[in-house]
């Protein structure tokens, strides 16, 4: 038994090099989602700006999005901001935002102060859209087709490498010109 006893340490590190050997490469912004392929959630949130407004999933129908997920707590949030500014105004990119666990007025006060990209703020306090679309954090981002389908899940910043090399080929893909 003792003999046994010796062998547990080479047992163990063997077990940790499999483990740690399998996650290297993979690209830590690459997580995959359930959803792809399957239509948004359903939901009803508010409005960020107009609390007496619900939106639902009908919000996605009609055009590519992109959804952003987003909190005023997040620094990658911060250092994506000016990206998703200039892909709203030179890209004319739709990009709806939803506020993840935040107060409302830090919220307004964020985006009055840095700009607004969204053509549509969802204000989600408790994080319940959030959930359902398996949100680890912030930012996270979802490109979502014009028939509600999530077509892709970007987590991280999104800056202009991220954007010319992932998001734009699965953008226009969906759109029909890729």
């Amino acid at each position: 038994m003792k003999r046994l006893l010796l062998f547990l340490p080479l047992l163990v590190a063997a077990i940790l090099g499999v483990v740690l050997f399998a996650g290297i490469g993979r690209d830590p912004t690459r997580l995959e989602s359930a959803l792809i392929g399957k239509p948004v959630p359903e939901f009803k949130l508010e409005d960020l700006h107009d609390p007496g407004r619900q939106w639902d999933r009908s919000l996605f129908l009609g055009q590519v999005s992109l959804l952003n997920v987003w909190g005023t707590w997040c620094p990658s949030c911060r250092d994506e901001h000016p990206d998703l500014m200039r892909l709203a105004r030179e890209h004319g990119v739709r990009i709806i935002g939803m506020n993840y666990k935040d107060q409302r007025v830090d919220a307004l006060d964020w985006l009055r102060r840095l700009g607004d990209p969204y053509q549509v703020s969802l204000y989600d306090p408790k994080g319940t859209l959030g959930f359902d679309l398996g949100v680890y954090g912030a930012p996270e981002t979802f490109v979502i087709d014009a028939n509600g389908i999530v077509r892709y899940r970007h987590v991280g910043e999104i800056n202009e490498k991220v954007w010319q090399d992932i998001l734009r080929p699965v953008v226009e893909q969906a759109r029909g010109n890729g």
